[in-house]
């Protein structure tokens, strides 16, 4: 069993995500979070392509120097320098690096041995293989699931076996290639991505599943890109685009029913995830001491019994195709 607190950040958009963050608005963040008890964060060498490691890195320093907060982190891109600037991947004026995918044995060790230099961490609690999966990789999904089970998957058991990381797993927003790789290897955790939301509940069989197998679920993506961040105000994006017919039906349903039990609707999308017993943390990405206070009075907010069942009837009353579960 992974202990890890119930409340995460996701470090996304320190990395840079869609706008450029200042250093001071980084780290008011990162000292926000630690000023409000949050003691996870989940990082990867994709976000910002090491910037988000680097500033997390710094932050932990100073506020965890003991090494009390849980860190996740991720392998399967090496960074590789590059001259490139301005937005790459989603990412805007980030550190000078390309990502390339690589899953292979040593590609795992080498991207391991450099988060722990941006991290300033000998050891990371839980280690991702990220976004490993058809729909991430196409025709190529073949090659780079053949290169994790041949090696890189040997060299995460190896690395957790020799006590330098705290447990593996997979992070990813694909529910199918969670299902195969259980099918062929032993995970303790898997972080799934906007599959097992208040809109959307793709993964729900994938959750029983884990229960039985007694492997641990984070879910980050909560507000599934932003339609559930704001309650239906501003611009709508879910999965980093606007939202179809079927899921904007679904949202207003779920908004509706929130605004006449007087509950705000983010409240009931951070909170949605915990209720069921297998996961065990949840990690919304956060940029700014705004969010992280927002955040702290959602998770705390009341939420009436009767409100779930109404959100699970409005949820079956208006069906998503299977496609937005990437199942």
């Amino acid at each position: 069993m992974i202990d890890f607190p119930t409340l995460g950040m996701g470090t996304a958009p320190i990395g840079n995500l869609y706008r450029v963050v200042s250093d001071a608005e980084a780290r008011a963040t990162l000292d926000a979070a630690f000023a409000a008890g949050i003691a996870y964060f989940d990082t990867a060498p994709h976000y910002g392509f090491g910037l988000a490691e680097r500033r997390l890195g710094a932050a932990l320093a100073d506020h965890d120097p003991h090494g009390r907060a849980r860190v996740s982190t991720k392998v399967g891109r090496l960074l590789l320098p590059t001259d490139a600037q301005g937005e790459r991947h989603g990412f805007v004026d980030a550190d000078p690096f390309e990502p390339h995918f690589d899953y292979g044995h040593d590609a795992v060790l080498r991207s391991f041995e450099s988060s722990q230099k941006r991290l300033r961490r000998d050891r990371i609690d839980l280690l991702l293989a990220h976004d490993i999966g058809r729909l991430t990789h196409g025709d190529a999904h073949a090659d780079h699931l053949a290169a994790f089970l041949d090696g890189g998957y040997r060299a995460m058991r190896d690395l957790r076996d020799a006590g330098a990381i705290g447990a593996i797993g997979i992070g990813v927003n694909e529910v199918a290639i969670c299902h195969d790789l259980l099918d062929r290897v032993e995970l303790d955790a898997i972080l799934i991505a906007g599959r097992y939301t208040l809109l959307d509940r793709g993964a729900e069989e994938l959750l029983d599943r884990c229960a039985s197998a007694d492997v641990q679920v984070i879910v980050g993506g909560p507000y599934n890109s932003g339609i559930l961040a704001r309650d239906l105000s501003g611009p709508l994006h879910f999965d980093y685009a606007a939202p179809d017919a079927a899921i904007l039906a679904r949202a207003q349903a779920m908004a509706a029913l929130c605004r006449d039990a007087g509950v705000a609707l983010p409240a009931a999308a951070l909170q949605y995830p915990l209720r069921h017993p297998q996961v065990m943390a949840v990690i919304p990405g956060l940029v700014g001491a705004d969010q992280v206070h927002d955040t702290i009075a959602r998770l705390g907010a009341s939420i009436t019994d009767t409100l779930w069942p109404a959100l699970d009837a409005a949820a079956r009353a208006h069906p998503l195709a299977k496609a937005h579960s990437h199942a």
